[in-house]
């Protein structure tokens, strides 16, 4: 459906809840998915499904359209549920697929003109929207030439990354790879396996740059 905006909403199935402080200040089984972000949506909560005191104007985007409901600015809920599973980083498009694929192309990966990784067993992620990922086997790469960087990311679909950085040959290049440690269920595929940025490295797939 659209709306008077011209935007992109439709009704969702799920259960969401919002809560602050340990307090749920807005709970539906109907909620409103908008795209302000064409690849994700936000949730709106009918304004009855908002619990009293929480409909302050500085605290909700009430955008035109949308007259009986109401969303919060994300990072000012302490933490989002959909069922009884928390989610993060931001609402996920019932719309994003993501598939993992066992390979036996082979993969090698090369940073400061050192071959850091090699491997004929990658796994390929995608993401719908997205390009392409490999990842590779932790013992198919030069693990003393990397070096973790205490950088922590977070994904909606993937969940918790650490990275390394390449250090080596008097060559330091922060971030190179990156891990999910713990992936979330539809990603488990990956877990513990590397994935290296192709700007920050350069990859060659069966011989030709990635």
């Amino acid at each position: 459906m659209g709306t008077d905006s011209g935007l992109k909403a439709e009704r969702g199935a799920k259960r969401v809840r919002a809560q602050i402080g340990g307090v749920t200040i807005a709970d539906t089984a109907r909620p409103l998915l908008v795209w302000h972000n064409p690849r994700y949506p936000a949730y709106y909560f009918p304004v009855e499904d908002v619990a009293d005191g929480h409909l302050d104007e500085k605290k909700i985007k009430n955008f035109e359209g949308f007259g009986d409901h109401v969303t919060f600015p994300w990072n000012q809920v302490d933490a989002w549920f959909e069922e009884d599973e928390e989610i993060f980083v931001h609402p996920r498009s019932p719309y994003t697929r993501i598939d993992v694929l066992q390979s036996s192309r082979h993969v090698r990966v090369v940073a400061g003109g050192v071959t850091i990784a090699e491997s004929d067993a990658p796994r390929i992620l995608f993401e719908t929207g997205l390009p392409p990922r490999i990842y590779l086997p932790k013992t198919h790469a030069r693990m003393d030439l990397l070096e973790p960087t205490g950088t922590v990311t977070h994904c909606p679909y993937k969940g918790r990354a650490e990275y390394w950085a390449f250090d080596a040959e008097g060559e330091r290049i922060e971030d190179v790879a990156w891990s999910y440690p713990a992936p979330l269920p539809e990603s488990q595929k990956i877990i513990g396996l590397l994935s290296f940025y192709p700007d920050r490295t350069e990859i060659y797939v069966d011989g030709e740059r990635w």
